[in-house]
């Protein structure tokens, strides 16, 4: 169900539940972020609640009082309950979708509920731009967001679900060129040069805020087939993740667990690397390895020499078996960490630690130090 944007009239009380949850999960979690990522995101917070683009920027005194009050607000608020949300006379739990969505999923409204980094609470609502079946799974486009917390993570899977927030998705954008605006990254310099957007050797800013919307448009397969590969991937357990964050949320080991779920989803058949095989987008996977860093890049070593190959040769046959090498490597690692977490009940944190850092991280050159 496509309805345009001017025939959807917004539910005022369900839009003030909603964003309340969302207040209420920052109030509790703001403090698994580093300092510089609390400011980004509660800058980008600010310029969605005030109708901001990603590259316009606030004045400094004017943003520096609204972290102050938000601040104040947080402190309030922190210690609350999340509410039940009310739609069509029922209360419903703030983690039941399907009963606030309805069993149709039809409503023009789409609300999402879920966890984060550190199991911080997801919640939104946003109009439904478009319902795409993308590999026989059921993908949800969405456009202008009513409520948002400020993880708001731009994809997601829900219920089976590939969603995508396009909103989120043109800050996340935004802000990853100008992080590498400096970078001499072979990959990252023939991203921009795809769109045009290299002038004198740096990144043209009016050209870019001029092509945002239609990169997003253009690199929308990169986002919905990674999501895909996540709905498909067997090899590394739900339940383990789910165990393996819940009990050490912000540590290493959340951080190589999601790192490894990662490019496993990467990697799978029908995933974000098969798919780029296909369709040979050479720009594709340009801003794909632009984003392939830290952990993920320790997991997968190949992809660098892969894509001197494709840049050097136009050689795409490295790229494969570079896949296939790192997924059946990535899967024996997935092992491993599914057969510590049945080993970790009972168990204590300690030695749950020592397990995973002598099986997983020492091999990985990741050693804990003070184990």
């Amino acid at each position: 169900m496509n309805l345009p944007i001017e025939t959807i009239v917004p539910d005022g009380q369900l839009i003030k539940q909603v964003q309340y949850n969302c207040d209420v999960s920052d109030a509790r979690d703001h403090g698994i972020y580093s300092m510089c990522s609390l400011v980004l995101k509660l800058r980008n917070l600010y310029k969605w609640e005030t109708g901001g683009q990603p590259w316009t920027e606030p004045e400094s005194s004017v943003l520096l009082d609204w972290i102050e009050a938000r601040e104040q607000y947080w402190e309030d608020i922190s210690e609350r309950q999340f509410r039940p949300i009310t739609v069509d006379g029922r209360s419903c739990a703030p983690d039941d979708v399907d009963s606030v969505n309805g069993k149709t999923n039809s409503r023009p409204l789409f609300y999402g509920a879920g966890h984060g980094r550190s199991m911080k609470a997801i919640f939104f609502l946003a109009e439904v731009r478009e319902r795409l079946t993308v590999e026989n799974c059921p993908v949800v486009l969405l456009g202008r967001e009513h409520a948002r917390e400020m993880e708001s993570p731009f994809a997601m899977v829900q219920e089976g679900q590939v969603i995508i927030r396009t909103d989120p998705l043109r800050f996340f954008l935004y802000d990853h060129l100008q992080e590498l605006r400096s970078s001499c990254r072979s990959s990252f310099r023939f991203f921009l040069n795809s769109y045009g957007l290299l002038n004198d050797g740096g990144l043209d800013q009016q050209r870019l805020a001029d092509v945002l919307d239609e990169m997003a448009t253009r690199e929308l397969d990169l986002f919905i087939y990674h999501e895909l590969g996540e709905l498909l991937e067997t090899s590394l357990k739900s339940e383990t993740l789910q165990q393996m964050i819940g009990r050490f949320p912000g540590s290493i080991i959340e951080f190589v667990c999601r790192a490894v779920r990662d490019v496993l989803a990467d990697t799978h058949p029908q995933g974000v690397l098969s798919h780029i095989l296909q369709e040979k987008k050479p720009s594709t996977l340009a801003l794909y390895v632009s984003f392939v860093d830290g952990l993920r890049q320790e997991l997968f070593p190949e992809l660098g020499s892969a894509w001197k190959e494709l840049l050097e040769r136009k050689n795409w046959n490295e790229l494969e078996q570079a896949r296939l090498d790192c997924r059946e490597r990535t899967q024996r690692l997935a092992r491993k960490i599914d057969d510590i977490a049945r080993k970790a009940e009972g168990q204590k944190d300690k030695e749950v630690q020592k397990l995973f850092n002598d099986v997983v991280l020492v091999p990985l050159g990741l050693e804990i130090p003070e184990l």
